[in-house]
């Protein structure tokens, strides 16, 4: 772990009332266990993309990062941002909005959310499967774009997440949480940052877009092999070839 907070967790903000709740009360519920926190950037911008399998994996995640020392941002739906009190506090904390929108809308989007990340040194937190995988035994199943895309528009690093445990505490399309015994364990790896430079120049093709999504879902999954200690399918799950509707998705 550091050896001191980054600039943005000494920043007084909304943060740190909801930490002074959050990170304790999740302390009691699961034992987590972070290796290769110091491959998260100290400081500026950054893509964090994990994998996807329990509707309690944002907390397990912002807990994960917090801890680390970095403030967790993520992509939101855009409809969020207009509930009293919950769109108050998702632009107090600088979440991301995201709105389904054309190619040409989104782009441009894409274009001012990453410039914006630089300008403000921050990072934000990514699911490229863009929903709960579908794949029967919890493995990635294929990435959209979103991620990817965000971090060839200004050249941020791109960062694969493997966790595993919490669907011990809440199983994928499970209802409530199963907290006996408490502090079961889960196992959050972070990796070196995914390398597409060579795609940057051709960014706006979907071909490059295409590798740098699978390049990154080939280092989550082999992130979470080795937690693991077992080999993913040789095929990543593929919803639309299994008559799989993909809904709450936050990337395209």
């Amino acid at each position: 772990m550091p050896a001191s907070r980054s600039p943005e967790k000494r920043r007084p903000s909304l943060f740190w009332p909801l930490a002074a709740i959050v990170v304790p009360l999740m302390g009691l519920i699961a034992r987590i266990r972070i290796t290769g926190a110091e491959k998260l950037p100290r400081e500026g911008a950054f893509v964090l993309a994990p994998n996807h399998y329990s509707e309690l994996d944002p907390i397990i995640v912002a807990v994960a990062v917090w801890r680390i020392g970095r403030a967790p941002r993520f992509m939101a739906k855009e409809s969020l941002f207009k509930i009293p009190v919950v769109g108050w506090i998702l632009r107090k904390t600088g979440m991301i909005p995201v709105a389904r929108s054309s190619s040409a809308s989104a782009a441009k989007q894409t274009m001012k959310q990453s410039a914006e990340l630089v300008e403000h040194g921050r990072g934000v937190i990514v699911y490229p499967e863009g929903t709960l995988t579908r794949d029967p035994d919890l493995w990635p199943m294929r990435g959209k774009s979103g991620a990817v895309r965000l971090a060839l528009a200004d050249g941020i690093p791109l960062i694969p997440m493997a966790q595993w445990g919490t669907q011990a505490i809440m199983g994928r399309y499970q209802k409530g949480l199963s907290l006996w015994p408490l502090r079961k364990p889960i196992t959050v790896v972070i990796g070196d940052p995914v390398d597409v430079s060579d795609l940057r120049e051709r960014a706006g093709e979907q071909a490059a877009l295409n590798e740098a999504t699978t390049r990154l879902m080939n280092a989550i999954t082999a992130l979470l092999e080795e937690i693991r200690d077992e080999k993913a399918p040789a095929e990543r799950w593929n919803p639309a070839s299994h008559g799989q509707k993909e809904t709450g998705r936050l990337d395209s």
